[in-house]
């Protein structure tokens, strides 16, 4: 029968708590050390084990790439990475983020926000602010998006982030494609989930304005923006319908809903 550090024969119940509880590296040896257990509840410990430590490794190396591709396209120096949020809403501002990552240490989870559950953003957003070198935010209001458009708002945006990133970057790198708001810009399509200081940006920001969102729906609750975060959900139209256009509304991006767009 197998046995434990300590010289006695391992029960079942011991052995399933081991291959449960041990990090993703040490799997593999143990699943050797048990492989030939003839009881029921190891083989199944050992399976769902390795398929763990599987699938943490796999996480592990997806990261490394980011970090990885972050280092090909913006080398060892002061790199920025910049995306935004909110775009397509209807209502709330447009966010921008600018995260300068240092490649060391490695934020674990990074991904592009839309990837992400709600908990996970908000421990690998934490995480960011734990280990980025600088972090830059810009909002832009909803009546600034009306007056000169998504377009212009967008690299107005970016630009006030990096501003507020407080850092002379050596390289930016941008999520989509270019805006021309730094003369060492380089854009990457999809680079959210390619490119870990793009990913972290993509991260902060959307914690930063859902958290925004979340607040003012306690000033407009009808419009359900803790829940829609500001998007056209089939209940955010139908409460525009019914109440009409809050200043928080882009007027702009609303004139379907209602014939004769009205405020509060």
């Amino acid at each position: 029968m197998a046995e434990l550090g300590g010289g006695h024969a391992a029960t079942a119940r011991e052995i399933v708590a081991l291959l449960a509880d041990a990090p993703a590296d040490d799997v593999e040896k143990l699943a050797q050390r048990y492989a030939e257990d003839p009881r029921k509840q190891v083989r199944t410990a050992v399976q769902s084990a390795v398929k763990r430590a599987r699938r943490e490794l796999a996480e592990r190396d997806r990261v490394r790439q980011l970090y990885a591709e972050q280092e090909r396209l913006g080398g060892t120096g002061m790199v920025v990475g910049i995306d935004e949020v909110g775009r397509g809403a209807i209502a709330g501002p447009l966010t921008v983020c600018a995260v300068a990552l240092p490649l060391e240490p490695m934020v674990w989870g990074l991904n592009d926000s839309k990837q992400l559950t709600p908990a996970k953003r908000e421990a690998v957003a934490a995480r960011v602010a734990e280990v980025a070198t600088a972090i830059g935010l810009a909002h832009i209001e909803p009546a600034a998006i009306d007056a000169v458009g998504m377009g212009t708002a967008l690299r107005m945006a970016m630009a006030q982030a990096l501003q507020d990133c407080g850092v002379e970057p050596d390289v930016v790198l941008i999520d989509g494609n270019p805006v021309h708001v730094h003369p060492r810009e380089r854009c990457v399509v999809k680079g959210d989930a390619r490119i870990a200081c793009i990913s972290a940006a993509s991260v902060v920001a959307k914690v930063t304005r859902d958290e925004m969102m979340v607040a003012y729906d306690a000033d407009y609750p009808q419009y359900h923006l803790a829940q829609c975060k500001g998007y056209g959900s089939p209940e955010h139209i139908a409460a525009i319908r019914e109440h009409g256009l809050s200043p928080i509304h882009r007027v702009s991006f609303c004139g379907n809903f209602l014939e004769t767009p009205r405020l509060f």
